[in-house]
């Protein structure tokens, strides 16, 4: 999966296709997609009705006919179709116009780390099923690290976590390479989970599907430290009666619910630091972790890992565009490789 910045240069798109949104960016135009990885398809017929932001708010609210689809898994397409039919109308008809003049296209695209064959395949096969004459794979933590301005090509250690919907991946990059890493299956869909078996366990309350953000977001502030709110209302179905319900939930209860997921991240880091060379690891003590990825700006996550790992703990600029953009930047050829000449004086 290794890649030359001089072969990334060549490429005309660039694409991120993550669990919860799909990222395009086009040389010369920027980030031109940035829509959630979902599309609504009609069984009766195979046609496809809707997809990104208004398939989404279809969930859990169609007939029968009507399925809503992922095709990406945990960073990995699991339906190669579904995801070039969804591709093809995020895209529209003007832009793909624009790619089929290109004699030979070629695109580049984010792989999670240590994915296997399987899925670097299922990526290549969508993105050749476009147009795509030639497929680039580029390492998530790589293009997320260029992407938040890391300085990864220098001889000093930095260490990013790139929280992601399913997967949470975590590494100690150098010299433009990943030292050691580990990708951990939890992410924000996990933290979701947890709540809601929470509040089913603990208030016999199930939650519509699209309201565990804004629990999460009820959080905010110090999130998930004490000083956030004592009670938050929460409004679902009772899971004995089926009828609408209204209940005050405790937040420090809540709290802990979703910090028993997050003691595998936790583990993760410890686990990189371990197998990391003792002088990286005196690096990472001044410049600390670099949090990237959507799940990144759940409330007082940063302030946790600073309590945990006595180390700095920063989020990025635009955490959840870090991964397009870092690979957008390789694309238009913004990253310098450094020259090593050991003859210069």
């Amino acid at each position: 999966m290794t890649v030359s910045l001089e072969q990334l240069r060549r490429c005309h798109v660039a694409v991120d296709l993550g669990a919860a949104r799909t990222r395009v960016y086009v040389k010369g135009a920027g980030l031109v997609v940035d829509e959630p990885s979902v599309a609504a398809v009609n069984t009766r017929t195979g046609a496809l009705i809707a997809v990104g932001a208004f398939a989404e708010q279809m969930t859990g609210r169609t007939p029968d006919y009507i399925r809503v689809a992922r095709p990406v898994s945990g960073g990995t397409v699991v339906d190669i179709e579904m995801a070039q039919r969804m591709l093809r109308h995020l895209l529209g008809e003007k832009l793909r116009r624009q790619l089929r003049r290109k004699p030979r296209l070629r695109a580049a695209a984010c792989t999670p780390h240590d994915s296997d064959p399987l899925a670097q395949r299922a990526a290549m096969e969508t993105l050749v099923g476009l147009g795509a004459r030639r497929v680039e794979l580029v390492d998530t933590l790589i293009a997320a690290a260029v992407g938040c301005g890391l300085p990864v090509e220098q001889p000093t250690a930095t260490m990013i976590m790139v929280c992601g919907a399913a997967t949470t991946q975590i590494a100690v990059l150098s010299l433009g390479a990943i030292v050691t890493a580990v990708r951990i299956p939890v992410g924000g869909e996990a933290i979701d989970h947890a709540v809601i078996q929470h509040l089913r366990h603990q208030h016999e309350l199930m939650l519509p599907s699209q309201s565990v953000r804004p629990l999460q977001l009820a959080l905010r502030g110090n999130g998930l430290t004490p000083q956030g709110p004592a009670s938050t209302e929460i409004h679902g179905r009772d899971v004995a009666t089926g009828l609408a319900r209204s209940v005050l939930v405790d937040t420090a209860a809540v709290r802990n619910a979703i910090h028993t997921p997050l003691t595998a991240v936790l583990d993760g880091i410890g686990k990189v630091l371990r197998e990391c060379p003792p002088d990286l690891v005196a690096d990472l003590a001044e410049r600390g972790i670099m949090m990237v990825g959507g799940s990144a700006l759940l409330p007082g996550l940063d302030q946790m890992l600073r309590d945990s790992t006595g180390m700095p703990v920063h989020i990025a600029e635009r955490p959840d565009v870090c991964a397009i953009q870092g690979l957008g930047s390789m694309l238009e050829g913004r990253i310098q490789p450094m020259v090593l000449d050991p003859l210069a004086e």
